[in-house]
């Protein structure tokens, strides 16, 4: 799979797409004021203390107040003094009690104490950023848990051989109590450069830990690196052909990264100099247009239908003008295993989270059914999220989960329609005329014998009015013995409405 990082930069905002094969498969976005926060050390201070949700308020400096909850809260941590290590929260779902054996959050901490904690999940919607008290802190080849006594090794290194190396390496050079992950990247890596790395970290948190005694909370010990060198860090592996940034600035940043960590990899790094912008030339700008649709063509002649709500994401598969040629079980299947490589490149794209239900079309046979299910296991590998999947049921729905830890995209690049408020629907036009009618007659019954009622509204409701439904004013214009005149506002929202009589 040839795979490519595109980097582009307009005023404050730097965006970040990973295409493979020609096809954005991922994007990020950091607008300056809008950076994420994931990954930062803070000093914070806790606020509240709340027994019946076993989680506390946490002030670290952001507009609202962070979440922690109880069972991302390590006990041995929190006996150590101000400068000592954290805990690391590996959990995807909120605690609503501690973990067996676990003292009550109202024993682990108070109002007022400070604490160090890490960012682990965004601000999303109203909710504040949540916390861990584990920290970890990623390099380019490991991640260093200053205070987990574990060793891990990706499960993408599968070559036992080489696992062994690597986890003889770290198990020789970690401090006592402290641990390691090892990356899928450290796979054929020199000694050297792991040694590099790791010295790296450990001077990091070694600054972490000073800054603790020297600061009172909030305060931000330590920021995760800029958008850009986290795709570095993250994603600049051997399967990235090449890296291409049309800013020169970030270009010699980009640059000076790479040769610090990994110079064999220089000669990837380019500089875009060519006229039009860097995501037209790739191809990027259509795919952006393409993921913030609510339908989703397949070749085939299928689509998707891709809905958010509050609590989960629903994902409706549809045959379309796709009718086979053979018959509905077989058409059904060939639509369903379309649909499941769109479906998981839509979930990467738009960096959907949380609950996920996916609408497949109903197949009668189960080992169809099984088909489509491995299929999409497979499909999911690719995916750097964390994500769990149930088999598909009777009625032809997979509920899945998908660890988020930022706002989706459609977050990023659209806001509420100030018409509708967001709910994608506004009230008919008739609707509206039987509830203007309703309020005059309350209008009529308050003002004075002989008063005109008077209506302002939206020149498509008045037009309306005038025209299929005159007769239902004439009706209470009889009724009232009053007269009724309706007033076209062009500039009133189309659910506005004024009556008053005069």
């Amino acid at each position: 799979m040839s795979s490519e990082i595109i980097v582009n930069k307009t005023g404050r905002e730097t965006r970040v797409a990973l295409m493979e094969n020609g096809r954005l498969a991922e994007l990020q976005i950091d607008r300056g004021d809008d950076r994420g926060y994931v990954g930062n050390i803070y000093l914070g201070r806790v606020v509240r203390v709340l027994p019946g949700m076993q989680a506390a308020f946490v002030e670290i400096g952001l507009d609202r107040a962070a979440f922690l909850y109880v069972g991302d809260i390590y006990p041995d941590v929190l006996a150590l003094n101000k400068a000592a290590d954290e805990d690391s929260a590996g959990e995807d779902a909120p605690r609503s009690a501690p973990k067996a054996g676990q003292p009550p959050i109202q024993d682990l901490l108070r109002e007022g104490q400070e604490i160090v904690v890490q960012v682990s999940k965004d601000p999303i919607g109203t909710k504040g950023a949540r916390l861990t008290t584990h920290i970890a802190l990623p390099g380019r080849y490991l991640v260093y848990m200053p205070t987990v006594e574990h060793v891990g090794i990706s499960r993408r290194i599968e070559r036992d051989r080489e696992r062994k190396r690597l986890r003889d390496f770290v198990e020789k050079r970690r401090a006592r109590g402290a641990g390691y992950i090892v990356r899928t990247v450290c796979e054929g890596q020199p000694t050297e450069s792991l040694e590099a790395d790791m010295e790296y970290l450990q001077r990091t948190w070694q600054r972490v830990s000073e800054a603790c005694t020297e600061r009172k909370a909030p305060a931000l010990l330590n920021a995760e690196y800029n958008l850009v060198l986290r795709a570095v860090r993250d994603l600049f592996d051997p399967s990235i052909e090449r890296m291409v940034l049309d800013d020169k600035p970030l270009y010699d940043q980009v640059r000076s990264f790479v040769g610090d960590f990994m110079p064999n990899a220089r000669d990837r790094v380019h500089l875009y100099r060519g006229g039009e912008p860097v995501f037209d030339t790739y191809g990027v700008e259509t795919e952006i247009t393409r993921s913030l649709g609510r339908k989703v063509w397949l070749k085939s002649g299928g689509y998707l239908v891709i809905d958010q709500t509050e609590a989960l994401m629903a994902i409706d598969v549809n045959s379309g003008r796709f009718v086979g040629t053979s018959s509905l079980e077989e058409t059904t299947t060939r639509i369903n295993l379309e649909a499941v490589q769109e479906v998981v490149y839509q979930l990467r794209l738009r960096n959907m989270g949380g609950i996920i239900i996916i609408d497949f079309i109903d197949m009668d046979r189960e080992s169809n059914r099984e088909k489509v299910y491995r299929a999409l296991e497979d499909a999911l590998k690719a995916d750097r999220a964390r994500t769990n999947v149930l088999r598909i049921s009777d009625l032809g729905l997979v509920e899945m989960t998908r660890k988020r830890v930022q706002e989706g995209l459609d977050r990023y690049l659209t806001e509420d329609c100030p018409t509708c408020r967001g709910t994608g629907v506004v009230r008919a036009k008739s609707t509206l005329v039987y509830e203007i009618l309703r309020e005059v007659r309350r209008e009529a019954n308050r003002a004075r014998n002989g008063q005109t009622v008077y209506v302002n509204t939206t020149p498509a409701v008045a037009d309306l009015v005038y025209g299929g439904q005159y007769s239902d004013l004439e009706a209470m214009e009889a009724l009232l013995g009053r007269r009724i005149v309706f007033r076209a506002m062009p500039h009133f929202h189309p659910e506005q409405f004024e009556v008053y009589a005069r």
